[in-house]
């Protein structure tokens, strides 16, 4: 970027920002196009160069700093109070220094704001020619950092009531196991040991999002038979003590096949379930169908007869820590639900049916390997043995529920 000096009347410094020389003005950037913001002073330290987000974030007209010293342009102070422009001497120090670290540090008023530099020298060991100045807001790292405070506060309170209960049980036994019968015994130790898997679902859930903010939740796809997992998991809360007729499950065919990671779709499948049963109220009905997008794919529909999800938190469901009207549980869950589904490469959304409840849909693709996607379509069908589920389709049992085909 070739910097011009204030005394050169162009309008784009009457606007704060830097001259492009004809080279550099194919690239058709603009200082203020970027999202941090910059600063440029020149070999004698005065402003050559305010973008606009450099004077959003230090609450500075753009115009008055040009040509103005940059220690007065940005009159930053570190932590402590010191001077940084005094401390740091870009145009005095040491000529081997390329510029300053990110760091925080104070504009009047006490505003926190990450500042690096760069020291730009026409040659090795020469004075500094252009210093650049990066400025960034604080907002996003706050939030960050609000949020990791928010998510050790949800673990050590979730942690606390099952570690007690397990510390209290395991105690009693030790010092008084001769003064119980066998029936209490029996029932200490399921009291642990369902404590004990509460523990190990809220450590699951954190390794997830983890994994889900670091980009490196692995999905090991491998055919998946939609229906067979919806009628399991409806199998499982009528074992539980939930009426069959509570649920009800409804089919469109043909299906596609399906390719997913099998573990994460019961993972997907039970939260959505045991929300609908938790929050929600009469039926719940799971309709698996064809994607009515493109490209091919199954789509999941559960609803509730409950009172809904109300409009003005649609947007907050699929986020941290968000809970319905019942309080319980993590607030999680959800959050983990979007990440498996978008990371099979589908979507998920929340509505309201038309009974009034909530609507939870989640649209996967095919999914299929590549070295099976040409012969997949054509040779599924003859593979699967008679009277057997095709992936995707409809086993010829059914566990819980009532399916419908149509």
């Amino acid at each position: 970027m070739d910097v011009r000096t204030p005394d050169r009347k162009q309008p784009e410094q009457r606007r704060g920002i830097a001259v492009r020389d004809p080279v550099e003005n194919q690239l058709g950037l603009e200082p203020d196009d970027l999202p941090d913001g910059l600063v440029v002073a020149d070999e004698t330290g005065r402003v050559v160069c305010f973008n606009a987000a450099a004077a959003r974030i230090t609450a500075r007209s753009a115009q008055d700093m040009i040509g103005l010293p940059v220690e007065k342009a940005l009159p930053l102070a570190d932590l402590e109070g010191r001077r940084w422009w005094t401390v740091t001497d870009p145009y005095g120090g040491l000529a081997i220094r390329a510029g300053q670290p990110e760091r925080n540090l104070l504009l009047p008023g006490g505003r926190e704001v990450l500042v690096s530099a760069r020291y730009v020298r026409l040659r090795p060991l020469g004075p500094v020619h252009r210093l650049v100045v990066s400025l960034r807001s604080t907002e996003a790292r706050r939030r960050t950092e609000r949020s990791h405070a928010e998510l050790i506060a949800t673990v050590a309170h979730e942690l606390r009531s099952p570690l007690t209960s397990v510390k209290g049980f395991t105690a009693t036994l030790l010092a008084k196991w001769e003064r119980f019968t066998e029936d209490q015994k029996k029932l200490m130790l399921e009291t642990v040991d369902a404590d004990a898997n509460r523990v190990t679902r809220l450590i699951a859930e954190l390794l997830d999002i983890s994994r889900i903010d670091s980009g490196r939740l692995e999905v090991r796809r491998q055919p998946v038979d939609m229906v067979a997992a919806v009628e399991r998991h409806v199998a499982g809360l009528t074992g539980t003590g939930q009426r069959p007729e509570r649920f009800a499950v409804d089919v469109v065919r043909p299906l596609p096949a399906l390719w997913a990671d099998p573990d994460k779709i019961d993972q997907v499948l039970g939260n959505l379930l045991e929300n609908a049963v938790r929050h929600g109220e009469g039926k719940v009905t799971i309709e698996v169908a064809p994607a009515r997008s493109d490209p091919e794919g199954t789509t999941v529909t559960v609803t509730d007869e409950g009172p809904g999800i109300p409009e003005d938190s649609m947007d907050r469901v699929f986020t941290r820590f968000w809970r319905g009207s019942k309080r319980g549980g993590t607030g999680l869950g959800l959050y983990i639900v979007k990440g498996i589904v978008e990371a099979h490469g589908g979507a998920i959304e929340v509505g309201r049916a038309r009974c009034g409840g909530a609507q939870f849909r989640f649209t996967l693709p095919v999914g299929a390997p590549a070295f099976m996607k040409e012969s997949l379509f054509g040779t599924f069908g003859s593979l699967a043995p008679s009277g057997a589920a095709e992936p995707g389709g409809i086993p010829p049992a059914t566990a819980g529920g009532t399916p419908t085909q149509r």
